[in-house]
């Protein structure tokens, strides 16, 4: 891995909130839209997508080697699955995915509202139950939502009224976080009640920049990647800023904890959206980014379908 040097974080943040960090390039993947890393703790592999491309990318942490697998359509999102291989959140629905074939196997359609509509970001809870967003390709308007499938079953809706549905991950005390990158606020409900009854967590403001793909540490921080902020945010339990973390591209997408011990945070990056001039500036954009923030994170569960 390449080591590379953040800038500075944005003025308006407290330089008390700034915490620097080595910043390596684990692949310098140039993806267009980087996104949904997901750690596979038995195979020492790092799952993620470029959505834009569209492809499935994994990485052996241990070799550095990356592979590479052509998608059918727009993919959303990538999940492990404890049948083996991934699930996927393709254009017309849930997929399973074989790495050693090649092969798709579908798992649940989803009847989406309208043309132009794609899956976006997704989760999966300790019981094995997959949650993921929907949503108009760009944010073109609020048809989109939040979705639920539990194993065995069909996909639920469970919000609507949604543009840009993100930052779906869960804390150890079973609580989900999620927001609307659009409207900027993070909110959390507790599933484990049988109802969501959402309530705000962290302001738009809580940050530079707009809230994207998050993770969970072992203390039970929010890590939320600034999309446009060209930072990391550790969210403490309160909603409040812990920390920020800058990076040296504008446009986070997502991170998730992985390697040994859980002790690297994986970013995922994009290029989407940066002029000619930016994208001179900022030789990484698009890479897949790793960095030592000094605490460890949680395994995240798998698709139980």
């Amino acid at each position: 891995m390449t080591s590379v040097v953040p800038p500075v974080a944005a003025a308006s943040i407290s330089t008390a909130s700034i915490s620097t960090a080595s910043v390596f390039t684990a692949a310098d993947a140039a993806d267009t839209l980087g996104e949904s890393p997901w750690w596979d703790v038995g195979s020492g592999r790092l799952w993620w997508i470029d959505l834009r491309a569209p492809a499935l990318r994994s990485l052996d942490a241990a070799t550095g080697d990356v592979a590479s697998w052509p998608m059918p359509s727009l993919v959303g999102a990538v999940v492990g699955r404890r049948a083996g291989g991934v699930v996927l959140a393709l254009t017309d629905g849930i997929h399973g995915f074989d790495p050693v074939t090649g092969s798709l196997d579908r798992i649940a359609t989803v009847d989406l509202p309208g043309p132009s509509m794609r899956l976006n970001d997704a989760k999966a809870d300790t019981d094995g139950t997959l949650w993921f967003g929907a949503m108009r390709d760009f944010g073109a308007d609020d048809s989109g939502g939040l979705w639920r499938l539990v194993p065995g079953g069909v996909p639920e809706r469970v919000r609507s009224g949604v543009r840009v549905p993100n930052a779906i991950a869960f804390a150890p005390d079973g609580n989900l976080f999620f927001c609307d990158t659009k409207a900027g606020t993070i909110e959390r409900a507790a599933p484990a009640t049988g109802r969501l009854d959402w309530a705000p967590f962290a302001a738009p403001d809580v940050a530079p920049g707009a809230p994207d793909g998050a993770a969970v540490d072992a203390e039970g921080f929010l890590w939320n990647a600034r999309w446009g902020g060209g930072a990391l945010a550790r969210i403490a339990l309160d909603g409040t800023l812990d920390r920020l973390v800058p990076l040296p591209v504008t446009n986070p997408t997502s991170c998730a904890f992985g390697g040994a011990e859980l002790a690297t945070l994986y970013v995922t990056t994009a290029r989407q959206g940066l002029c000619p001039e930016r994208l001179a500036r900022e030789p990484l954009a698009g890479a897949l980014l790793a960095l030592d923030v000094g605490v460890r994170g949680v395994p995240e569960p798998a698709f139980a379908g």
